[in-house]
């Protein structure tokens, strides 16, 4: 066990949850159905693989390991497809009901019956690669104009990506946050509709419709699952992925659901300092991560009220994992299938596997050899240059 990744020291804390019911209040259970019964309607849809790494498992001494593979989403590479499109559909469901003074469906939005007042609706978002993704998508099936706004961090690969599904990528000279104030500024000045996975005071709805989103592959997750696994590891970011599988996992499974372990870069460890100051911390950003849809210093407002009341750890990592747990997962042992991760996907993996090389937070986490371990793979290659050049061995900058 102790040669399949660099040797880490990982920060942690346990979480001091508070009561609520944010995990039915803040995504309800009607929300999950409603975009449940949407997005299982698009064309190219199909269940993600839930792939079990039982070597893997054996290994690092654990029952078992299952890993959602977010890779084959849409053929857009990762989970991110379920959110930015529900939403940016549902922006269009709301605005064009209110020009028409009438309730429209979405089925009548995706099928083109109301294109011509689509095209008069321009939707922007920032982003670091995957949520800019699913919106453009979106956007050209709905046939909505859309505009992104990127950072200076965003690789040409990612934004290029955007561009050919029709978007048109702005690139600012600072970080993710920065981006995310722009791209909120300009829509305001020029009347169009923000479609983020960011929440702030006053802006909730399409936070929470991609969150809903993200619901589908968690849905997918418990059919697929007889038994609740006793541990769930989920990257950070803004919160959003984790809040929408923690909740769906808890609608899903009450109180036999599992184990909640949070994971994010030493680097941007906005949902860390949350956890340690019991509120909902931004984190100044010094330096870029390797993890690039993680880059996120500010958490999303509705992300924490369900992080905050569900969570039980925050671990932090260092960047040395990154890249060797990304040649892990295409390079598996002997019985394991291989798969190609992007650099965001393998958060989880590399967190539970330096956590059981240190017993003492092994003991912490409560992970022995009966855990059961759900992790959420949630991007494939969408940077192929970047993959490439870590499957060589050098860590990508």
């Amino acid at each position: 066990m102790s040669d399949l990744l660099p040797a880490a020291k990982l920060g942690h804390i346990a979480a001091t949850r508070k009561e609520g019911d944010a995990a039915f209040r803040v995504l309800s259970v009607e929300d999950f159905a409603n975009s449940r019964a949407e997005i299982t309607q698009w064309e190219g849809y199909a269940p993600t693989p839930l792939v079990s790494l039982s070597a893997l498992a054996a290994a690092i001494g654990v029952g078992e390991i299952h890993y959602k593979h977010e890779g084959p989403r849409f053929g857009l590479g990762s989970f991110k497809a379920l959110g930015g499109s529900y939403a940016a559909l549902r922006v269009l469901q709301r605005q064009i009901s209110a020009k028409l003074g009438q309730e429209v469906s979405l089925e009548d939005i995706r099928l083109g019956k109301y294109k011509d007042e689509a095209a008069k609706i321009t939707l922007v978002s920032a982003t670091d690669g995957n949520h800019g993704r699913s919106l453009a998508w979106g956007c050209q099936r709905f046939g909505a104009p859309c505009r992104i706004y990127i950072h200076a961090e965003v690789s040409e690969g990612r934004a290029e990506a955007m561009r050919e599904l029709g978007a048109e990528v702005i690139r600012i000279t600072g970080d993710y946050d920065e981006s995310v104030v722009l791209a909120k500024t300009e829509a305001e000045e020029n009347g169009w509709f923000v479609v983020s996975d960011t929440s702030w005071e006053g802006y909730s709805e399409p936070p929470r419709d991609v969150m809903a989103g993200y619901g589908v592959m968690t849905s997918e997750i418990c059919n697929s699952l007889g038994t609740p696994p006793s541990h769930v590891f989920l990257q950070g970011g803004v919160g959003g992925l984790a809040a929408g599988v923690v909740a769906g996992l808890r609608q899903h499974w009450g109180k036999e659901g599992p184990r909640v372990v949070i994971v994010e870069p030493e680097l941007a460890a906005c949902l860390f300092e949350s956890a340690r100051n019991g509120e909902a911390t931004n984190f100044a950003i010094q330096e870029e991560t390797l993890m690039a849809g993680l880059s996120c210093g500010e958490p999303s407002g509705m992300a924490w009220e369900v992080l905050s009341e569900e969570a039980d750890d925050f671990l932090t990592m260092p960047e040395s994992l990154v890249a060797p747990a990304v040649r892990l997962l295409a390079r598996p042992l002997p019985g394991d299938e291989a798969i190609e991760a992007g650099e965001s996907a393998i958060a989880g993996l590399a967190a539970l596997i330096a956590a059981r090389q240190d017993a003492d937070l092994s003991a912490k986490l409560g992970l022995d050899a009966n855990s059961r371990v759900l992790l959420i793979g949630s991007e494939g290659v969408t940077d192929p240059a970047i993959f490439a050049q870590i499957m060589e061995g050098a860590d990508a900058a």
